[in-house]
């Protein structure tokens, strides 16, 4: 049986993340001897099988904080025969690639030969080289003849990558093991196959979304916003738009100069930050055609966010909707699950609604007449 295979692997995952979390368990209920490092502690918890299945993510492990059994971080990391390095990244432009580096030479230092390092952060185009090189210099081993380097992009938890990116195209039976999932094995590429295989997962994502939003824009007449609100596109929300933008910039900084590529990424992120622009001047004009004063008026944006998800752009997006928005109104503020005592105010409350699951919460609660719905969704679709 695969977990007799598995017992006695010691696994560590650095970063106690969503996307981390959900991999150790994984591992750990397979019989893998498995430690996961918060960041911010001190040291590795060990993750048994059972407390993967008593705890299914980590705000319910973080809310409970079990007594788990603890060992140093250098100590856990200089047993691991298979490193996953999974952070929370939460710095914004030219300091994300510093915060990076500076998590993967902690999470690297200790590790000794023979171990495995599997990076599951997006890297661009020939990213996993510049990681490969700072590995060799930080742990003075070779890749690929001492110490192994594997890619493994993690970008939807219900759907893992299919690929495996290795050095050198070699396999390693017993990691594809530990990441498959149900009969679905794994296939190992090189790792620029396997950066390829990302780019075109993220630029055929944003080329459809973009192309949505685009021409969403245009629909100006009461029967063709009707029309196309009864389509799939009502099921986009902000929360939508905004997964992957991390590793679509991450590709971008990949390239210098204009290409066809580069188009396409700029393209998508202007047509981003176009939406969110759009957003704004309808609920301005929401204001101005229901006769309200800005000093009356409060603005509630509902948006269920993932505090421990390795990349931080959806927490970014909502700090620059909720600055962007205080230009004009005062009276801004961030909500996650909006109960209706958030609601209770002697002002009009205008109620952003940024995924599927906050505008069904807000529906399902509302009672206050005043509430006026602006749903995020690439028709900003107004519900008074």
């Amino acid at each position: 049986m695969a977990v007799n295979v598995m017992v006695g692997s010691k696994v560590v995952v650095y970063g106690l993340s969503t996307e981390g979390y959900a991999i150790a368990s994984q591992m750990a209920m397979k019989g893998a001897d498995v430690y996961i490092i918060d960041e911010s502690n001190p040291s590795a918890i060990s993750l048994k099988a059972e407390i993967a299945k008593i705890y299914p993510n980590v705000t319910s492990l973080k809310e409970d904080e079990p007594l788990l059994a603890m060992e140093p971080i250098d100590v856990a990391i200089s047993k691991a025969q298979y490193l996953f390095f999974t952070p929370r990244v939460r710095k914004t432009g030219q300091d994300i690639k510093t915060e990076i580096h500076s998590k993967f030479k902690d999470a690297t230092n200790s590790l000794k030969k023979n171990s495995s390092i599997i990076y599951t952060l997006p890297t661009g185009f020939g990213g996993n080289n510049e990681n490969i090189s700072l590995l060799e210099h930080i742990t003075g081993l070779e890749i690929g003849k001492q110490i192994s380097y594997f890619y493994y992009p993690l970008e939807d938890l219900n759907q893992q990558p299919k690929t495996i990116g290795s050095y050198n195209g070699k396999e390693d039976p017993k990691l594809a093991e530990l990441l498959s999932t149900g009969k679905k094995e794994k296939k190992f590429v090189a790792i620029s196959s396997s950066e390829h295989f990302h780019a075109i997962n993220v630029l055929s994502n944003f080329s459809s979304l973009c192309s949505i939003l685009e021409v969403c824009k245009y629909a100006q007449d009461d029967i063709t916003k009707k029309d196309l609100s009864s389509d799939v596109f009502q099921e986009i929300f902000l929360d939508d738009m905004v997964t992957g933008l991390h590793d679509l910039k991450s590709l971008g900084s990949s390239f210098e100069g204009a290409n066809t590529l580069m188009y396409l990424i700029n393209g998508s992120v202007k047509g981003i930050d176009g939406y969110i622009k759009r957003l704004i001047d309808e609920i301005r004009a929401t204001l101005k055609k229901n006769d309200l004063k800005a000093s009356r008026t409060k603005i509630a944006i509902s948006w269920t966010l993932d505090q421990h998800a390795m990349r931080g752009d959806k927490i970014e997006m909502l700090q620059n909707l909720t600055s962007r928005l205080r230009d004009y109104i005062g009276d801004v503020e961030a909500y996650e699950d909006p109960h209706l005592d958030l609601f209770h105010s002697d002002k009009t409350t205008i109620v952003v609604a940024c995924s599927k699951g906050d505008f069904e919460n807000i529906e399902k609660n509302k009672k206050d007449s005043n509430l006026i719905i602006v749903k995020a969704n690439p028709l900003c679709e107004t519900i008074q």
